[in-house]
């Protein structure tokens, strides 16, 4: 057991015996270690009676280590990567919902930005939830991008509406609505993703027009069955 975490613990190679005056010993046997700058040497005996010395890398100096440290950080990124996996659920914390409504995109686009300029202050959100702090950021025909931050932790979520007319029907617009996390390690939101996206719409009154549809799971959207826009 020793000589296993010995070798896992120092990495070793052969120099030239000009390296020996660190060495304060002289008999041909492994017997004096001396440390300089993280680095030791030893004396070995020659197979031809010589002496040669052994320089050693200790810490995460040495090549094996830095190797060991590589395989176990992807190894717990795989782990990460199965369960998420396995949980049916988003890598990193949002959520992209598909939206139908019975008018025409432009309607749509416009109702959103007016909600968004509405809740842009922290006003709406003194008795609790986080129907509040939305930023409009731009719009065009068919893309509207905002953000929206929370009141207490005051981390900034990005959203992203992409508007497709329906071509059969001018007065029907599909709507694919995005929402991320800027935080890089979130990766559980309790359905705040969701509710970024869905209490615009609630608020712009676009979920009560006739004919509407939502659709979304778990498995793009996080904790999409746990949320509580009412909270969050």
């Amino acid at each position: 057991t020793e000589n296993i975490v010995s070798q896992f613990a120092v990495c070793c190679c052969i120099v030239p015996e000009t390296n020996a005056p660190l060495i304060t010993s002289s008999p041909p046997k492994r017997t004096h270690l001396t440390m300089v700058k993280n680095r030791s040497f030893e004396v070995l005996p020659g197979s031809d009676g010589s002496q040669k010395t052994r320089r050693c890398c200790r810490c995460c100096t040495c090549k094996c280590c830095s190797i060991a440290t590589v395989v176990i950080v992807i190894l717990i990124f795989l782990v990460l990567l199965g369960i998420y996996l396995g949980n049916g659920s988003p890598i990193h914390a949002s959520c992209k919902i598909d939206w139908e409504f019975s008018q025409n995109c432009s309607s749509v686009n416009t109702s959103l930005i007016d909600q968004m300029e509405e809740w842009m202050s922290r006003d709406n959100c003194q008795d609790g939830g986080q129907k509040c702090l939305y930023t409009f950021l731009s719009s065009s025909g068919t893309e509207l991008k905002g953000t929206h931050t929370t009141p207490k932790a005051g981390y900034v979520d990005d959203m992203t509406f992409t508007f497709l007319q329906s071509q059969s029907s001018p007065t029907t617009c599909k709507v694919k609505a995005f929402s991320t996390s800027r935080v890089w390690y979130a990766y559980m939101d309790f359905g705040t993703n969701y509710c970024n996206l869905r209490n615009l719409a609630d608020g712009a009154g676009l979920t009560s027009s006739p004919n509407f549809t939502e659709s979304t799971r778990n498995a793009v959207c996080t904790q999409y069955t746990s949320r509580n826009c009412e909270v969050y």
